[in-house]
């Protein structure tokens, strides 16, 4: 059987997929009779830009095309000795084996020169002109200048870099685009229909996007997958040729990190393992589902410039997740499994990685009064001393000092009360977080959030950090009863002052007991006995 791509080539525009503002610019230009003398088609491989020249190349030369019409008959002796690579007017020239200046002057000027057969155009077409060498360059650039009304230049290129900008300044330039899965999708029905095999939606999505955008690798996997089965082809068989990845699981997996249910989702990342599917393709699926959702969060007009559709039967499932998962928790997901993408080829434990991932996602963001964190990470705290230092309330301007805690009855002054209790229970969980609270001001409590003022921003953003403010927010709970949201501001004008110890009221000290060097010595001698030598 032929290579599929090769079998199925588009033939006319309307079979090319994709760049649909390059098609309707070209046929506009063939339809009003303004051709351009030199077109350069860049972008990445495997997105058309040949197939557009030879299609280009077609409708120039149509002997049938009528004025009203742009689509190339395919039935006439040019069209048809164009398919077949015969036509003597339509030059292919591959620049990666013919770098030098003499293959440019021998296969191209001098060419250029000669008048077209039963042609009204010939057409060059050079394909990755960017290999090209620059005194090659130089000589293309004298023709490109001048060419004859005869000629067009169709210059192909996946490096638009090194091309110089003398030759880019001479052509109507068109920037090609990754082929989006749905567009892919239709192609695959297409072949599929006409090789008159059954294969269900689901699997060409799959091999779809196993192709990353590019037709001819996508239409490549479909013959394999064609080669291994029979007239029907299951997911059996098709996974022996596709990286199998359940989009299923991804969505659960999702679903339970929403709901910070770190059990169910670390007994569903090993499940996989237990399955066989490889970590390494479900984490890349992952990253490419969140950033989907995370870019169409933005704006949903980006996923569709940006060709991020995966599929109708996808693209459902992705749906259903939009509205559970906020922004900020998307960019912390995709940190995180950028990461684990990472690790994973030199963990020992192959889903360690991702179970750690897992469980600083749950447990990474401030619990809310009716859902608390279901795992403390705190560790044992040691008994209370009163020994310790606590920093010094600053009173508030905007609100009194008295002001109560929602529903809890918790005041400034009892908070500061226990504060050097709340900092002996920080110093086993956070040693340094220890040091950065005693530099803090108690500034005030509104409803439920106690304000924490520091002079230095990177004190601040310290104690906003996630991490650190559940483990912080739920040593408050413990030590005060109530649960306290904390909120760190910074004022720059803010005096730090020594940290206050606890007041411990004493009997005032008789002023005949009062201490001196003589009354030390006399009671040594009291209980020892002796005498003072002089």
């Amino acid at each position: 059987m032929p290579t599929l791509y090769r079998q199925y080539r588009p033939q006319n525009f309307e079979e090319i997929l994709g760049q649909n503002y390059i098609k309707t610019i070209i046929q506009n230009e063939i339809l009003t009779n303004k051709i351009a003398h030199a077109y350069l088609f860049c972008g990445p491989r495997a997105v058309g830009k040949t197939t557009m020249a030879r299609v280009l190349a077609k409708a120039v030369n149509c002997l049938n095309r009528k004025a009203t019409e742009f689509e190339p008959c395919n039935k006439c002796d040019n069209c048809l000795n164009i398919n077949a690579g015969r036509n003597l007017d339509i030059i292919e020239i591959d620049a990666a084996s013919n770098t030098g200046v003499d293959n440019v002057r021998e296969n191209v000027i001098s060419s250029s020169r000669i008048g077209s057969n039963n042609n009204k155009y010939k057409v060059f077409i050079i394909d990755e002109v960017h290999m090209l060498s620059i005194s090659a360059f130089n000589a293309l650039l004298k023709v490109l200048e001048e060419p004859p009304l005869h000629v067009i230049f169709i210059l192909c290129t996946t490096e638009i870099h090194k091309v110089p900008s003398t030759i880019i300044s001479r052509c109507q330039r068109f920037d090609f685009r990754r082929i989006s899965v749905v567009d892919m999708v239709k192609k695959l029905e297409r072949i599929v229909k006409l090789e008159g095999i059954k294969v269900e939606k689901g699997i060409l999505e799959a091999i779809a996007r196993q192709a990353d955008g590019y037709l001819r690798d996508a239409e490549s996997l479909l013959g394999q997958v064609i080669s291994i089965g029979g007239d029907v082809i299951t997911r059996e068989e098709a996974d022996l040729v596709i990286p199998r990845s359940d989009f299923n699981e991804i969505a659960s997996l999702l679903e339970y990190l929403s709901k910070k249910d770190a059990v169910k989702a670390i007994q569903l990342v090993n499940n996989l393992v237990d399955n066989g599917l490889s970590l390494k393709n479900f984490v890349a699926d992952l990253i490419q589902i969140v950033r989907k959702i995370m870019l169409a969060k933005v704006n949903p007009n980006l996923t569709e410039s940006l060709g991020l559709n995966f599929g109708e039967t996808l693209e459902m499932k992705i749906n259903t997740l939009t509205d559970s998962l906020t922004l900020p928790q998307l960019v912390r997901y995709l940190e995180r499994f950028n990461q684990v993408n990472n690790e994973l080829k030199n963990s020992f434990i192959i889903q360690l990685p991702l179970e750690l991932a897992i469980i600083n996602l749950c447990l990474g963001e401030a619990p809310t009064v009716s859902q608390p964190a279901k795992v403390n990470i705190i560790p044992p705290q040691p008994p209370v001393q009163n020994n310790y230092t606590a920093p010094k309330v600053a009173a508030s301007k905007s609100s009194p000092s008295s002001s109560l805690v929602t529903n809890v009855n918790t005041t400034l002054e009892q908070i500061a009360a226990k504060w050097s209790e709340v900092l002996i229970r920080v110093k086993p969980f956070n040693h340094a977080l220890s040091f950065v609270l005693q530099a803090c001001a108690l500034s005030r409590v509104e409803g439920n959030k106690l304000f924490l003022t520091f002079k230095y921003k990177f004190h601040k953003d310290r104690v906003n950090s996630p991490e650190i403010r559940v483990g912080l927010e739920n040593i408050l709970s413990e030590v005060y009863g109530s649960h306290l949201v904390i909120e760190a501001l910074i004022d720059e004008n803010l005096e730090l002052q020594a940290p206050v110890a606890p007041v411990i009221e004493k009997e005032p000290v008789k002023e005949a007991e009062t201490v001196s060097p003589n009354n030390i010595i006399n009671n040594i001698l009291k209980t020892f006995g002796g005498e003072v030598v002089s």
